[in-house]
């Protein structure tokens, strides 16, 4: 019995990495694809030729997106909506969790229901335009990075950490003279670096690929993030801008080339990004910070 429960082990855990590869596979595939279609010769992916290996590789793709210049600007556009808007984001999520995480906050459970209140009832498209009209906000970049400046999902993630923090830590810091603002600083967001880390990859995430917000509120093209020329390029099949260099590259290209490298290079930011910030996803906020 026992040799047999252990070749029964042993199969399911084969049966659970096959499985697992296959998802992988599945998942991994359509960005592989798409990465080896946008160096392959347009000849190539007009045939339909390229499966599992790039055939003809030209980087003549990349050198149109990186040279056009509408998709450099759309870049920079989101990485600067991007930088200010994950700043406020952690900046406005720490200043609501932590006031809302003290124990002797008055009326905490008040504001607590008022802002959960916005999770299930929300005022919808028109009112949030109107609001952002009145305000002067319509087509600059504070129309992208202030009304999504507090995510209350990741605000009551952040609050509930805070939680978390022994009071003691806390209290001790008030014997030796500091204020709240002190303890803040210099208790709680110190023990919190793997929590900013994963609200910043999250905050970040949003921002890179939000492009309603832009659809509604910007109104010029030359403000537009990476991801409405993307839409256009990908969606709507417009690669207007590039139709001068695919025809001048002898049929090295095709627009699907165009495509492919545009979505590689909207994407690989946070492929880079992640692995910065994935160690702080297991690591112990609390590790140590009770010895002695």
């Amino acid at each position: 019995m026992k040799r047999s429960g252990k070749v029964s082990f042993s199969l399911f855990d084969v049966l659970n990495v096959l499985f697992m590869l296959v998802i992988v596979f599945v998942m991994l595939y359509p960005l592989y694809y798409m990465a080896i279609v946008s160096v392959s010769s347009g000849g190539a992916v007009s045939r339909g030729e390229v499966g599992m290996l790039p055939i003809g590789i030209t980087w003549k793709a990349y050198e149109i997106v990186f040279t056009d210049a509408p998709i450099v600007r759309a870049y920079g556009n989101t990485l600067l909506y991007t930088t200010v808007g994950v700043a406020i984001n952690l900046v406005m999520t720490c200043l609501c969790a932590y006031p809302l995480s003290r124990r002797t906050f008055y009326g905490k459970e008040v504001f607590a229901m008022l802002i959960v209140f916005t999770m299930f009832f929300d005022g919808g498209l028109i009112p949030k335009y109107l609001v952002i009209d009145k305000l002067g906000m319509i087509n600059s970049i504070w129309a992208i990075v202030l009304p999504p400046a507090v995510s209350v999902m990741y605000m009551v993630m952040m609050r509930t950490f805070f939680q978390q923090i022994p009071e003691a830590l806390q209290e001790s810091a008030y014997m030796d003279g500091a204020n709240d603002w002190t303890v803040f600083r210099k208790v709680v967001l110190p023990l919190s670096v793997p929590l900013m880390a994963t609200m910043t990859l999250f905050y970040a995430v949003s921002h890179w690929n939000s492009f309603f917000s832009a659809l509604v509120y910007l109104n010029e093209r030359s403000k537009y993030p990476v991801q409405i020329i993307l839409r256009s390029i990908v969606v709507e099949g417009d690669t207007s801008s590039q139709v001068a260099e695919i025809h001048t590259s002898n049929a090295a290209i095709v627009s699907q080339n165009i495509k492919y490298a545009v979505v590689i290079t909207a994407i690989l930011p946070i492929l880079i990004l992640y692995p910065f910030l994935q160690k702080y996803f297991v690591k112990g906020a609390m590790v140590g910070s009770l010895k002695g």
